[in-house]
């Protein structure tokens, strides 16, 4: 792409006002972008307003800004990054969103080289992919589950593609990351603002080892803040870089669920890990699995709906061991564990069931703690972890 059929992309995508509808529409119309812009407006209202056209005729100086500081931002990438820009009609455009209902005129992203510049100068969108999405304040177990189930996918060499937004997201990243092998993307990240920006500051160092293992993707141009209206609008993308999509945990009134239903309407799988009948972020989930979600406990659950995700080998269970603290017996921390359950509790009901009295109850409950076993939530409940 030349600097001036940049330009042209930016001034028909940045015009206020104007949509992906309808740059669609004047795209089949009059052909590429330069072709647009070298109508009359009397032309131009044949597809789209006489506001629209005005405005895509008369930019402004904001606009020739953006035009130039794009075309500096996609040919600064530090190294070992790479910068690219995909519109409508580029050989190297996702073919699978080009399946979906809605797909962006333009696409920015980053990533590393090997992946973004090989030696056929194709950029190979991954055949395999998940989406994986959820709570912004999960349950240690959904945590542990996001990034677990991350982790046996990448290994198969399956993508996994999420939002970058705090909880499930974050860890279904950083579980993908973990087992990275350098064969495939390993993490598709899809934001809501400009890819200049990371949102929330919070996972700016996540952000930076994904453009190093996957890529980061964003159809807003650079400098678009963090605006509420975009975060469900780019939901769209997650569901439809994959084949299905994974809800971890939600909530009733998520924008998982709005992922969820978008990759429903674009005929993609809909899978949902059920959770305790206590926990709000499983609500959600079971709401789903009522109308139709594949309820899910293994990644094995999920390939029998998408067999062309395919496992080069069955997946192993990770297998933790871990020492037993001075003090406590295993028979303790069992017969605890039981009694615990995996639905957050008090001590008080802890006490009860068990017939520990507060104080020695602690102890063990911060050794299992220590081991990975039971997690402390806010509001002074405990929670036993599943093994993954």
């Amino acid at each position: 792409m030349t600097e001036q059929e940049l330009h042209d992309w930016i001034r028909l995508t940045a015009t206020p006002g104007l949509g992906n509808t309808a740059i669609r529409r004047l795209l089949a119309r009059f052909g590429l972008p330069s072709a647009v812009l070298a109508q009359t407006s009397a032309q131009l209202e044949s597809c789209i307003s006489a506001a629209q056209a005005q405005a895509l005729l008369h930019p402004g100086e904001a606009l020739r800004s953006l035009q130039t500081a794009t075309w500096a931002w996609l040919n600064s990438a530090p190294a070992p990054l790479k910068r690219q820009v995909l519109v409508l009609g580029d050989p190297d455009y996702p073919p699978a969103l080009l399946e979906t209902a809605d797909p962006p005129a333009l696409l920015y992203i980053t990533g590393h080289a090997r992946w973004l510049d090989n030696p056929q100068q194709r950029l190979a969108w991954p055949s395999k992919a998940l989406a994986m999405v959820g709570s912004r304040n999960p349950t240690p177990q959904g945590a542990q589950n996001a990034r677990a189930f991350a982790q046996t996918l990448v290994r198969q060499g399956v993508t996994v593609v999420s939002g970058l937004a705090l909880g499930i997201d974050a860890a279904a990243h950083a579980g993908a990351l973990e087992a990275a092998t350098g064969q495939q993307p390993a993490t598709i990240a899809v934001i809501g603002t400009g890819i200049d920006r990371v949102y929330p500051r919070a996972n700016h160092a996540l952000a930076a080892q994904i453009a190093e293992q996957g890529w980061i993707v964003s159809e807003y141009h650079l400098g678009t803040p963090p605006l509420a209206q975009n975060f469900p609008k780019r939901n769209r993308l997650i569901a439809g870089l994959a084949s299905g999509t994974l809800v971890v945990e939600a909530a009733t009134a998520s924008g998982s669920l709005v992922t969820a239903r978008l990759a429903s309407e674009q005929g993609r799988e809909v899978f949902a890990i059920p959770g305790s009948i206590h926990a709000p972020q499983s609500k959600g989930c079971h709401a789903l699995i009522r109308q139709g979600a594949k309820l899910v406990e293994s990644v094995e659950d999920i390939l029998e709906e998408l067999p062309a995700l395919g496992l080069a080998t069955p997946p192993q269970p990770a297998v933790t061991t871990a020492e037993t603290p001075p003090g406590s017996t295993e028979k303790e921390d069992a017969g605890l564990l039981q009694a615990l359950g995996f639905d957050p509790v008090d001590l008080d009901t802890l006490c009860n069931r068990t017939g520990i009295d507060i104080a020695s109850l602690q102890i063990q409950l911060l050794e299992l703690e220590l081991t990975g076993q039971v997690a402390r939530l806010p509001g002074g409940l405990f929670q036993r972890l599943a093994a993954s």
